[in-house]
């Protein structure tokens, strides 16, 4: 039987509970998503958006790959808490630090990528996801990177510089209507990353609410990361699913 996938729907993955440790002594608490079946094609590595404004590892759009990119795209869906934030999953030890102390954060993310050996790992950043991924990211064990809806407030051009010596492949998602950086003033400041594309996104705003824009990101994420799986990714899912609890999403209001 055929079911429509909505925003609630959770397809069949194999889900670990994950904690990371970082090099100043803290415990992060997290989750990785696999295919049930055959070896993953690629890996996401997920940065939630801001803390201090509602992001956390079960923002909407990184909850929503996670439940559905393991079965529809063949990719492993890695998601934690950084320092100092809260979900369903646990509290992660620390506090928020400002984008500061959170590089040791991204370094136990990458650490913990090497050491279970995921495979074609891709950094997807969210709005104060994207200024970790811009500012320590730039390693040779990750393919690329994905960003949605940066800000760029504490990545700075030195930041984006560094990305271009580094030379692997950036796709910037760029909502039309964002509240912080839109698409022509994104394209001046990314055209620092020769190998960065930036796409506007017509009609999407920065939380890109609404599940047409969830679908939109999905897309361009497996294009991108899963190349040759088919396009778009169905709305159908032909086999068991799970419904997760109906809640409000806690959408970021990041800044």
């Amino acid at each position: 039987m055929s079911e429509q996938i909505r925003a609630t729907t959770v397809l069949p993955a194999q889900r670990e509970d994950i904690e990371l440790y970082t090099a100043d002594g803290l415990r992060l608490v997290g989750e990785l998503a696999s295919p049930l079946h055959g070896q993953a094609v690629g890996t996401l590595l997920t940065l939630h958006p801001l803390p201090t404004h509602g992001g956390y590892m079960d923002s909407h759009v990184i909850r929503k790959a996670s439940w559905r990119l393991p079965a529809l795209a063949g990719l492993n869906v890695l998601r934690f808490n950084t320092r100092g934030t809260s979900s369903p999953r646990g509290a992660s030890q620390g506090s928020f630090d400002g984008g500061r102390g959170e590089k040791y954060d991204v370094a136990a993310m990458l650490d913990f990528a090497a050491e279970r050996q995921l495979p074609n790992c891709w950094v997807v950043g969210w709005s104060f996801g994207t200024e970790l991924t811009l500012k320590y990211t730039a390693d040779p064990r990750i393919n690329g990177a994905i960003l949605l809806s940066p800000p760029l407030h504490r990545a700075t051009d030195a930041d984006l510089d560094r990305w271009a010596r580094f030379g692997r492949p950036m796709k910037v998602l760029v909502p039309e209507l964002d509240d912080y950086l839109r698409p022509d003033a994104a394209k001046a400041r990314f055209a620092r990353v020769p190998q960065a594309e930036v796409i506007g996104v017509e009609g999407a705003k920065h939380l890109w609410v609404g599940e047409s824009a969830v679908r939109r990101v999905l897309d361009e994420i497996v294009a991108t990361v899963a190349v040759g799986v088919p396009l778009p990714l169905p709305d159908h899912w032909h086999g068991a699913a799970e419904a997760a609890t109906a809640t409000a999403d806690q959408e970021s209001t990041d800044e």
